[in-house]
C-alpha cells in the first residue's frame, strides 16, 4: 500500500512538470530539505541549548548560536548554488539494447561566482555525475541509463541536486526532458554467415549482363575518379606501371554483381521475434562492414538494397520500431 501510494504521488508530481529539453532553475522549481547530517546537527544544537540554559553557560550560548547562524547562512548559500542555473539536454544518439545510453547535459552559469558540487542523475538510479560550473561559463555532464528493450524511449526524468557548502541541506529539482532515444535491437553475438544472394530480375539483370558483354570481366573496370582506394586492383596497377602505363582498374562490385543480398526475417530461421531481429541486426552490421549492397525485408516492410551509413541507420531504425 505504501509503495503504491508513493508511485501515485510520484506520478502526480511528474505530471505537473512540462517536458522540455531546456530548463532554468528558479525559486518555483528548486526545493530544499535538511539532510541526515542536518537533522543530526539540529539535534546537537538542541542538546547544547538545553545544557546552556540549565547550567547558565555563556560560552555554550555563544557556541550554539554561532553554529545556528552558520547553518542559516549555509542554507542560503546551498539554495543559491542551484537557483539560477540553466540546463540544456543534447539530443542523445541511438544505442543498442542492453548497452548504456549516454547523453550529455550542458550546465550554464550566468553568475560571477563558481557553482560547486552540482550532481546530476537519472531519477531513482542512485548513480551521480558531479561537476563544478565555472563563473559565467558552462560545464558538460554525461549521464547514462540502460534501456532494456528496443524502440523509441523517452529520456527518463533527471534529478539535479547539491549539498554545498556544509552538507546540512539537500537542494534538488526534477527535470523531465522532451527528447527521445532510439534503441536498436541487441546484435547477436555469434551470428551465422550472411544468407545467399538472390538472382537479379528484370532491368537490373539486363544491366549486369550488358556490362559483362561490354568487356568488364572478372568484376573489374577502368578506374573512375572518386573510387575508394580499397577497390583498386594494385597487382594489375603494378604490372601496368612496369610496362610504363598509368592505367588503373577497380573492382566492379556493383555492375558485375548478378545477385543481390536480401536480409529477410524468414532467413533468420528463429521462432522468437526478438531473436530474429537480433540476428538481422548482426547481419546488417556484418554487411555494412563488408561494403556490399544489401536490402532488408521484414514482413510487409522492405528497404531497397544499398550501402553506406545512411542506409545502415535506416535498416536499424526499421528493426527498432517494427
Amino acid at each position: 500500500m505504501i509503495a503504491a501510494a508513493r508511485r501515485r504521488i510520484d506520478g502526480w508530481f511528474l505530471s505537473r512538470r512540462p517536458p522540455s529539453d531546456t530548463i532554468e532553475l528558479t525559486q518555483r522549481n528548486v526545493y530544499i530539505v535538511p539532510s541526515r547530517a542536518g537533522w543530526m546537527l539540529a539535534a546537537t544544537l538542541g542538546v547544547l541549548l538545553v545544557a546552556s540554559i540549565n547550567y547558565q553557560l555563556n560560552l555554550g550560548y555563544l557556541l550554539t548560536f554561532l553554529l545556528a547562524g552558520s547553518v542559516a547562512v549555509g542554507m542560503h548559500v546551498c539554495h543559491g548554488t542551484l537557483r539560477g542555473l540553466e540546463m540544456h539536454l543534447i539530443a542523445p544518439e541511438a544505442q543498442y539494447a542492453g548497452a548504456a545510453a549516454v547523453f550529455r547535459v550542458v550546465l550554464h552559469n550566468a553568475r560571477r561566482s563558481v557553482r560547486y558540487g552540482i550532481g546530476l542523475s537519472v531519477r531513482g538510479s542512485g548513480q551521480w555525475a558531479w561537476a563544478d560550473v565555472p563563473a559565467e561559463g558552462s560545464e558538460t555532464v554525461e549521464v547514462a541509463f540502460k534501456p532494456s528493450t528496443r524502440g523509441l524511449h523517452p529520456v527518463p526524468p533527471l534529478t539535479a541536486e547539491t549539498r554545498f557548502p556544509l552538507g546540512t541541506f539537500r537542494v534538488w529539482t526534477v527535470w523531465r526532458p522532451a527528447a527521445r532515444v532510439l534503441v536498436y535491437p541487441a546484435p547477436e553475438l555469434n551470428p551465422p554467415p550472411l544468407p545467399p544472394g538472390e538472382p537479379l530480375a528484370g532491368q537490373a539483370a539486363a544491366t549486369a549482363v550488358s556490362s559483362q558483354l561490354a568487356g568488364e570481366y572478372d568484376g573489374v573496370r577502368a578506374y573512375r575518379r572518386g573510387d575508394p582506394l580499397k577497390l583498386v586492383v594494385w597487382k594489375k596497377a603494378a604490372r601496368a606501371q612496369a610496362t610504363g602505363s598509368n592505367e588503373l582498374v577497380s573492382r566492379d562490385t556493383q555492375q558485375a554483381q548478378r545477385q543481390e543480398l536480401w536480409l529477410d526475417a524468414q532467413a533468420a530461421a528463429l521462432p522468437d521475434l526478438e531473436a530474429r531481429l537480433s540476428r538481422l541486426c548482426a547481419w546488417v552490421l556484418m554487411a555494412d562492414r563488408l561494403g556490399v549492397d544489401y536490402g532488408l525485408r521484414l514482413g510487409t516492410l522492405s528497404v531497397k538494397p544499398s550501402q553506406g551509413e545512411a542506409h545502415r541507420r535506416r535498416c536499424l531504425e526499421v528493426l527498432a520500431t517494427c
